[in-house]
């Protein structure tokens, strides 16, 4: 029974008895009060053993995330593959999923925490069957958490006489007064300067004329660079006009953040050029028109979107990238269509676009715009692609220049069809004006990889394609 008694756990225990001090003098010690309550109260003894469940990085450029939603409770039992909780990154809103098996014993970070850095702990599980009230607090858990502070660690000290060590003195340096020339002295007194900020140059450490000089200069310097702001705010009265200097501070969200970095990247590394053509859509509009007869439904912007990846197929050298050092031609084509949420402008892709016909581009195309929208859209469903198309036509604009979304060299902007007058000439040879709708497209390209002959035989290539929509169906 005592070697039982002794494998189970009862070594341990005369160890920690062995932390108190001696009072019998026979071999047996009992613990001092700190000892005594280590043993019925210690975390090591009660608490159970968490797995730690971690902020993930759910995009590449992701830094820092929101927790949207929990979706699962403190006490419930999680598997592996689990929906576990929503997180905004700086893309959309991802599920994030459950790498473990147990019960979620404490939520670290709530609903509703914006900015929680990667590899922070936002919550704890433990193994099934173990006692999930009881869960052990990391002392690692980060700032976003309520937590508070692990309790410091209690040591044992031996009787005997204490000694308290004597007081540390520490040595300050003595600062020596500034002397400073008289005209250094006018100087300094005149413009209102400090000049223990500089070393002084003269001899004997004196503050002489040429030193006055270099930090009056540093001042007007910095009063020309900085710009000059009110100690106080100014204050705006409610009915009256807003007073100068007032703004209202708007939060950025992480995709806000995100477009921001890329878009300043994007115009400040990449050499953009810009080329523009008019394209007739009549014979699109009519194709349109007959196959919404047939009850199939397709917009003007797939028969785009089909158009640009044929002419990517004819002309293989538009779909390629700059990689720092050369052109990098792509194999797949896979178009990035712009859809603006309310969290900003996001670009899913549609994969292997020449191989799609338009039907299955329009069910694609409608499908990944609610997902935008909704801020469901999967990671492999927004990031690559290597041609992007923006369209505003929907929104009254003739045409635009876009930016490009590295790491892609080209954009394709858009704009809306407009009736024009146009001189066609008839069967019988006679001139006369004829109403056609027109669409200005915007090629804005990456200079290295594009230049502006190819960028112009893409247009043109293009406007064949969609002024012809019979050449879609040959590639």
């Amino acid at each position: 029974m005592a070697a039982s008694w002794w494998r189970s756990g009862g070594a341990g225990v005369m160890r920690l008895l062995r932390g108190g001090r001696p009072v019998l003098g026979a071999g047996l010690a009992l613990p001092a009060r700190g000892g005594w309550r280590l043993l019925h109260g210690t975390q090591e003894l009660l608490a159970t053993p968490p797995i730690k469940v971690c902020m993930p990085a759910l995009s590449p450029t992701m830094e820092e995330g929101n927790i949207v939603k929990w979706l699962k409770k403190e006490g419930e039992m999680v598997n592996a593959g689990d929906a576990l909780c929503e997180i905004e990154t700086d893309k959309a809103v991802v599920t994030m999923e459950s790498s473990d098996d147990g019960i979620l014993a404490k939520i670290l970070v709530e609903e509703g925490s914006k900015n929680v850095r990667l590899g922070s702990i936002i919550g704890l599980l433990v193994e099934e069957g173990q006692d999930w009230k009881q869960v052990e607090i990391p002392a690692d858990v980060n700032d976003q958490t309520s937590q508070a502070p692990p309790a410091a660690a209690v040591t044992s000290t031996p009787a005997g006489p204490s000694v308290s060590a004597p007081p540390k003195v520490e040595h300050q340096p003595v600062k020596l007064p500034l002397r400073l020339s008289p005209a250094a002295r006018n100087i300094v007194e005149t413009h209102g300067l400090d000049p223990s900020s500089v070393t002084p140059s003269g001899p004997r450490g004196i503050f002489t004329k040429e030193d006055a000089l270099k930090l009056l200069q540093g001042k007007q310097k910095a009063a020309v660079t900085s710009y000059p702001r009110p100690a106080v705010p100014p204050v705006s009265t409610p009915g009256q006009p807003a007073a100068p200097g007032t703004f209202t501070e708007i939060p950025a969200s992480n995709v806000r953040r995100v477009i921001a970095k890329r878009l300043t990247e994007s115009k400040t590394t990449i050499p953009h050029a810009y080329a523009a053509a008019d394209c007739d859509i009549d014979a699109i509009l009519k194709l349109r028109s007959e196959l919404a007869k047939d009850d199939i439904k397709v917009s003007v912007n797939d028969f785009i979107i089909k158009a640009a990846a044929v002419t990517l197929k004819q002309m293989p050298d538009v779909n390629a990238a700059w990689d720092g050092e050369g052109c990098r031609q792509l194999q797949s084509i896979d178009i990035s269509i712009a859809v603006a949420t309310d969290r900003g402008l996001i670009t899913p892709i549609i994969k292997d676009v020449s191989a799609k016909g338009i039907q299955e581009i329009a069910a694609s195309a409608k499908a990944l715009a609610k997902k935008a929208r909704d801020g469901k859209l999967l990671p492999e469903e927004y990031q690559g692609g290597t041609f992007s198309i923006s369209n505003l036509g929907m929104f009254g604009i003739n045409g635009f220049s876009a930016v490009i979304n590295p790491p892609q060299s080209c954009i394709l902007a858009v704009g809306r069809g407009r009736s024009e007058l146009k001189i066609v000439v008839d069967e019988e040879g006679n001139e006369k004006l004829q109403q056609h709708q027109l669409m200005t497209v915007t090629l804005s390209s990456d200079g290295r990889v594009v230049d502006n002959d190819l960028a112009s035989k893409f247009l043109e290539t293009f406007k064949a394609n969609i002024e012809n929509p019979i050449r879609l169906a040959l590639c």
